[in-house]
């Protein structure tokens, strides 16, 4: 059933959607895609719904649970209130690639909130770097390239440091599964993959990249 998909599913389809169309129908698009994905997360059942093994590891780029509903309802109707306070941009230069950048972002942001394992959560973690990032050069200033290019090395580096943390786990504890990881039994890989989660999270003293992009990023 169609109520089975991922709900970063619906967010990426729709992107392209969004990329070929104009006017009005794009208008409905953009608020359409965050419905249905609330839809959709209504009629998920917890447990996991995707699982795949490669080299010995077990990826699950769709595991629900309780948690992971809640967020995917809180993301449906950030992305909903984002897009439709986005609208009056269908009518600017450059409405497409900001429509297209904020589809795509919103739909990495539920990757990693159901993702079963760090590698998933890697995969969705950078797509937010890269989709985002196209929000920041949006106004097309010498001001917000830079600080775009400074807000994207920043976030790469935040996914460099949860990889690191992950292969280190994978290597302690034979495992990537994204659950319980604690900090007390005297591991690096816990402390690293939550530096990588202060910086992404703007953490106090990890959030500089917060007040030097959000004032550069468009609507």
């Amino acid at each position: 059933m169609w109520t089975d998909l991922p709900p970063f599913l619906i967010f990426f389809v729709g992107a392209i959607a969004v990329a070929f169309t104009r006017g009005n129908v794009r208008r409905a698009l953009l608020l359409l895609i965050p419905v249905l994905s609330g839809l959709v997360v209504y009629g998920l059942d917890e447990g996991v719904q995707w699982q795949v093994a490669i080299l010995g590891y077990t990826l699950e780029p769709f595991r629900v649970d309780k948690l992971s509903i809640l967020f995917g309802y809180l993301f449906s109707l950030a992305a909903f209130l984002g897009n439709l306070y986005a609208l009056h941009l269908e009518e600017k230069e450059g409405a497409s690639v900001q429509h297209v950048s904020a589809v795509l972002y919103a739909g990495s942001a539920l990757g990693a909130v159901f993702a079963g394992d760090l590698i998933s959560l890697f995969v969705f973690w950078e797509l937010l770097a890269f989709t985002s990032v196209f929000l920041v050069w949006a106004r097309k200033t010498e001001r917000s390239y830079r600080t775009g290019v400074r807000y994207l090395v920043i976030h790469v580096l935040s996914g460099v440091l949860l990889l690191s943390g992950t292969l280190m786990l994978a290597h302690e504890r034979g495992s990537i599964e994204f659950g319980h990881i604690g900090l007390v039994d005297g591991s690096l890989a816990g402390w690293v993959i939550l530096v990588a989660l202060g910086i992404k999270a703007a953490f106090p003293f990890f959030h500089g990249w917060l007040t030097d992009a959000y004032p550069e990023s468009t609507a």
